[in-house]
């Protein structure tokens, strides 16, 4: 095959349907008036279509409206990879320490998956000490001091519970709706469904403390089937703030211009010729770069902010550990952004899987050190919202993937050399603050041990609605029709979670 032929056949493949429709609209007009003839009663996808016509194609994230009066305008979802234990930190289980060294009932274990127990382990009290806090007389434990302020400010979700028991498919499960690759995140759908409110930052940022990003990847912030320009853009506080968005060595912003103008061009020719989508959202999104280049360094600039504002949220303390500052400065980082009209900023923070196999990963130790990183700032974050007038408009979520156990991790039969739990899928913890989101209550409750939610449970896909319902968007109204049917987050589930709301 000659150069000729190669480029004819390539450009026959990028031909999409829209431009199959476009280029043949006489004929498929005469083929679709006689299917109106024959069978008038077919269904349609108007509210699809008209859906669609709401969006302008150079505009992909410019602001649209919800589908009611919201109560929210953006989120911060702390997402904390790895799974905290909910027995360590919010779900008191007193009974659970009575237990303590114990054989696991049989009970328990007839029917039952884990990751890594086998056999009959032991049953495992709380690790960490708590106390009841504020007039809601929540139990928090005392690994999080700083956030025990906030006892009456937080709806606690005590019966939490997905399907996925492990890292990587349960992570999805609970920012994509599915445990499988290629699903848009809970904020790309945000971004789809509303928009953004500043054209010169995405609609959708990604922190991620350390560097390290959760199992799942990137994918746990992707845009799956939905055009790119609504995947999370991650932010860094190190070096280019976005990667391949500053200009290289001989290029000034005068000819930045000129070079992207050329480049738009091009594409807007090619998007003539084959008509993909994706053309459209790719110049949208050379120019957001472009702009990029003077709006981020100036959001991700902490420096401007007083002493005080440092202090809560301690991104100067001397005696903090890298991840700490990180955490912490990423805290900070979020509250600008939301700050400057970005609709949602999702925070991931790695390292919570304590099954026990070594001392970072263990109960005893490492989740103490865990909640030392975490503590100050997230509840900083919190109060600093409150103090601007900011958290009755902005909804922030924290949690994990999935729980842990009441038991002892006993990995492949022999106790491990330091205190851990296994993955746990049906009973955790996950709190939300501000955003209609009522103050000083607890949601749900599980058994003696904490094995089993028993009142008010909550489904991922629960929380799911829920936090689009607080965004003014029905989520079963939200769909993206691909490959032959319409998609939500919430798939084929999900129901509004009203008794949480103010």
């Amino acid at each position: 095959m000659n150069l000729f032929e190669e480029a004819r056949q390539q450009h026959l493949h990028y031909l999409t349907r829209r431009h199959f429709l476009r280029k043949c609209t006489t004929g498929l007009g005469a083929v679709y008036l006689g299917s109106l003839l024959g069978g008038c009663d077919r269904p349609t996808s108007a509210p699809v279509a008209a859906a669609k016509l709401t969006r302008a194609p150079t505009r992909p994230l410019a602001p649209l409206p919800p589908h009611f009066v919201p109560k929210a305008k953006q989120i911060i979802y702390l997402h904390m990879a790895g799974a905290p234990s909910q027995l360590e930190l919010f779900d008191y289980k007193p009974t659970l320490q009575k237990l303590d060294g114990q054989a696991c009932p049989e009970s328990l274990l007839a029917g039952k998956r884990f990751a890594f127990i086998r056999g009959v382990p032991k049953m495992l009290g709380p690790q960490a000490a708590f106390r009841q806090r504020g007039q809601s007389g929540a139990w928090i434990s005392d690994h999080l001091p700083h956030f025990a302020d906030l006892a009456d400010k937080v709806t606690f979700l005590k019966a939490m519970h997905t399907d996925e028991f492990n890292h990587a498919p349960a992570q999805l499960y609970m920012l994509t709706g599915s445990p499988r690759l290629g699903r848009p995140s809970i904020g790309s759908w945000v971004t789809y469904g509303l928009g953004s409110e500043n054209d010169n930052l995405p609609g959708f940022v990604v922190l991620v403390s350390g560097g390290k990003e959760p199992d799942a990847g990137k994918s746990a912030y992707g845009s799956g089937f939905l055009p790119t320009v609504y995947q999370g853009v991650q932010c860094r506080t190190e070096g280019d703030p976005v990667l391949y968005v500053s200009n290289p060595d001989g290029m000034d912003r005068n000819l930045r211009r000129r070079t992207l103008d050329a480049i738009n061009q091009l594409n807007q020719q090619q998007h003539e010729e084959i008509g993909d989508p994706e053309i459209v959202s790719r110049i949208a999104q050379y120019e957001m770069a472009f702009r990029m280049q003077l709006s981020v360094p100036d959001v991700m600039d902490t420096r401007k902010e007083p002493d005080y504002i440092h202090d809560l949220y301690g991104t100067r303390r001397k005696d903090a550990t890298p991840d700490q500052l990180s955490f912490a400065n990423n805290c900070l980082l979020a509250r600008r952004l939301v700050e400057r009209g970005v609709r949602f900023v999702q925070l991931f923070d790695w390292g919570w899987d304590t099954h026990g196999t070594s001392r970072d990963g263990s109960l005893n130790y490492g989740l103490a050190d865990l909640c030392q990183r975490v503590d100050q700032p997230m509840a900083a974050l919190v109060k600093d919202l409150d103090q601007r007038g900011l958290l009755d408009e902005t909804l922030v979520v924290w949690g994990g993937e999935f729980g842990r156990t009441p038991m002892l991790e006993n990995r492949e039969g022999k106790e491990n050399p330091f205190t851990g739990r296994d993955h746990h899928t049906e009973a955790f913890t996950m709190w939300a603050a501000g955003g209609g989101i009522k103050e000083g209550f607890s949601f749900g409750e599980t058994d003696e041990i904490g094995y089993y939610g028993v009142k008010d449970k909550v489904h991922i896909h629960d929380l799911q609605a829920t936090l689009l319902h607080q965004l003014g968007l029905d989520h079963e109204r939200l769909t993206y029709f691909f490959q032959g049917r319409n998609f939500r987050l919430t798939d084929v589930g999900g129901h509004v979670v009203h008794d949480i709301l103010a």
